[in-house]
């Protein structure tokens, strides 16, 4: 009761996000199975098709890529940065690969949903850093955690220049990314994790990818979201096993 009272003061001292309030309490009353949605047949799909991350690197790109080897201080000092955090927040997930779309299509500009400590900006970022590309990211705060200020606590001051944040949910930070840009090389996914949630963000990131540019999604074994996307659109997949989880990647052609 104490998060529930904590994470609602937090959306009520923030005006911005009253509209995803409302859609938190709508969801929370009448749709609480979305996030789980199809959960068990979504499982055993990735399990059957998933390769590990140095795999579908190598199958997308036909190149080896490590972030962690190109930049081994700068993450060593992002680890820290995440280390000194006093708010627990999501990890890191598959860098390696969200780097190696980004070389390999030499993005100028992504998109991403979801921030979190910022480590898949972190390794967007370095990549579009050598091209002075733009990384659009939404992320919506930990509101039971006051975490505004350590969001993207792993980024550089160096590199926030490549950098624009919007603060709200996806349904408000959207529209507002593709007034300031239309098309992207990359989109990345990692925010809502709910079975409506992601029906609803896909085609709108989908529409906006270049031609053979990427679309990346997390944590896709949570429910049935991606697997029903990409079978109803006869879109071919590269499924990631991960530390446990599940990331589906989509090429655009």
């Amino acid at each position: 009761m104490h998060l529930v009272l904590k994470t609602l003061f937090g959306y009520l001292a923030r005006p911005q996000l009253y509209p995803e309030l409302i859609r938190k309490i709508n969801k929370n009353i009448f749709d609480r199975d979305s996030a789980i949605q199809g959960k068990k047949e979504s499982e055993i799909w990735c399990m059957q098709r998933a390769i590990s991350q140095e795999e579908a690197i190598y199958q997308l790109t036909n190149k080896e890529y490590s972030l962690y080897k190109d930049f081994p201080k700068r993450m060593a000092k992002a680890k820290k940065n995440e280390t000194e955090c006093p708010v627990k927040m999501g990890g890191a997930g598959a860098l390696d690969l969200i780097y190696a779309l980004c070389e390999h299509t030499q993005a100028k500009n992504v998109i991403e949903t979801g921030v979190a400590y910022g480590w898949s900006s972190l390794a967007i970022l370095l990549s579009l850093q050598k091209r002075d590309g733009k990384l659009y990211s939404s992320d919506m705060p930990y509101l039971d955690r006051n975490n505004d200020r350590w969001v993207g606590c792993v980024i550089p001051e160096k590199l926030k220049e490549y950098w624009k944040l919007f603060t709200q949910a996806d349904k408000e930070s959207l529209p507002k990314i593709f007034k300031k840009q239309k098309t992207f090389d990359i989109a990345h996914y990692d925010s809502d994790k709910s079975y409506k949630g992601r029906l609803w963000a896909y085609p709108l990131l989908w529409k906006r990818i270049e031609k053979n540019g990427f679309f990346i999604s997390d944590d896709i074994g949570d429910n049935s979201a991606f697997m029903d996307w990409v079978n109803q659109n006869k879109l071919e997949s590269v499924i990631v096993g991960f530390e446990g989880k599940y990331v589906g990647v989509v090429k655009k052609k």
